[in-house]
């Protein structure tokens, strides 16, 4: 334990100003950075059906989950150690149709530092009505970051395994 201390200790004191400050108050990550709990690809396709055809029965990836309309869902399918998600809808260009979604502790923290940091804020933290809370950021050649927190009572939170048989 002791040498876990001191080997935090010498990062500390080879970390510049800025992030050893960051790292004594305790937000984020022990380096002072994000602390990154899930993470998933995100992809607007221009036809939902389509694509959620060729990842799942042409491509062959496992299901995760499925979620919103039952007629038309949004997939999020198991990518190794990580999720794809395919759903919505996107007219764009295919660069703006791929995004990162990453799962952080305290998502008005990260806007707070992000905000610092100087990183492009595209939408602040807002309550979706799918229960997280979400905020947009975008990297410097344009790739969308969605930041997401989940709350303690959300559905993504509980173990289905702990629930009662019906």
């Amino acid at each position: 334990m002791a040498d876990l201390a001191q080997r935090q200790e010498r990062v500390l004191a080879l970390a510049a100003p800025g992030q050893r400050r960051r790292a004594a108050k305790g937000a984020g990550c022990q380096d002072g950075g994000v602390e990154i709990l899930s993470n998933r690809i995100l992809l607007r396709p221009a036809d939902l059906g389509r694509s959620r055809h060729f990842y799942r029965d042409a491509l062959g990836l496992a299901v995760y989950r499925e979620f919103g309309s039952p007629g038309d869902p949004g997939v999020v399918f198991f990518l190794g150690s990580g999720f794809l998600e395919v759903s919505g809808h996107s007219a764009g260009t295919a660069g703006h149709t791929v995004m990162i979604w990453l799962q952080v502790r305290d998502v008005n923290a990260e806007h707070e530092r992000l905000a610092a940091a100087g990183a492009r804020i595209l939408r602040e933290p807002v309550t979706e009505p799918w229960g997280l809370t979400e905020m947009w950021i975008e990297d410097p050649d344009g790739i969308q970051i969605v930041l997401v927190e989940v709350p303690a009572d959300h559905p993504l939170r509980r173990d289905p395994r702990s629930s009662p048989a019906t």
